[in-house]
C-alpha cells in the first residue's frame, strides 16, 4: 500500500512512473471485479487507483482532474466524439494530504457517478463513457482509463465527482461517502 511519511519533501511522481487504473468491487462474497461500482446514496461509486511503477519513491497530493470520454460522437457533443459532459467535480467530505507512494505502492481517489434520475435534466441522454481521462495534480499527461459507466451527455452536465488522493488502495462501499 501508500506509505505515509514523515518526509513529505519527495519528488512528486511523474506521469510516466504511474499506472492509473479502475479499482475493484466488493459488492459481494461471489464479486470482486475490476471497474464494478458499488451502488450507494444516489450514486455510484468506483476507486481511482495510482500504482507508482517507477523505482524511486514519489509524492501525490490533491485531486485528480477525471472527465468522462468516448472515442465515437456523443449527441449533443462534437462530432470526433470526446469529452462526455462536464469534468468531475471536488468532493470535499476528504481532506486532502500528502501521500508517499514506495515503489510499487498504491493510493486511491473515490470517483461517485451520480444516479441519472436523482440529478440530471430530464432531455439528458444516457451514454457509456469508453474510458476516463484522469490527469493527476502537477502533471501535464493525462493517463486514460478503460471504463463502462454511464453518464449524461449534455454538454456542462456534471455526472462525476472525486475525492481527495488519498493512501492505500481503496476498496468501494468501504470508502468515505457522503
Amino acid at each position: 500500500g501508500a506509505a505515509l511519511s514523515s518526509d513529505l519533501s519527495g519528488r512528486a511522481c511523474a506521469a510516466s512512473g504511474l499506472e492509473a487504473w479502475l479499482g475493484s468491487s466488493t459488492g459481494g462474497a461471489a464479486t470482486n471485479r475490476a471497474g464494478v461500482g458499488v451502488s450507494h446514496a444516489g450514486g455510484t461509486y468506483y476507486t481511482l487507483e495510482f500504482t507508482n511503477v517507477s523505482r524511486q519513491a514519489c509524492r501525490l497530493f490533491g485531486y485528480p482532474e477525471v472527465s468522462a470520454y468516448q472515442d465515437r460522437p456523443v449527441a449533443g457533443q462534437s462530432e470526433a466524439g470526446g469529452e462526455i459532459g462536464g469534468p468531475a467535480i471536488r468532493d470535499t467530505s476528504v481532506r486532502p494530504m500528502p501521500v508517499m507512494l514506495a515503489p510499487g505502492a498504491t493510493a486511491h481517489a473515490v470517483l461517485r457517478v451520480v444516479a441519472m434520475a436523482s440529478t440530471h435534466p430530464a432531455g439528458c441522454t444516457r451514454v457509456t463513457a469508453e474510458e476516463l481521462r484522469v490527469l493527476l495534480p502537477s502533471q501535464g499527461r493525462a493517463a486514460f482509463v478503460p471504463a463502462h459507466i454511464p453518464v449524461c451527455s449534455t454538454k456542462g452536465s456534471v455526472s462525476l465527482s472525486v475525492q481527495a488522493i488519498q493512501a492505500r488502495a481503496g476498496v468501494p462501499g468501504y470508502a468515505a461517502m457522503p
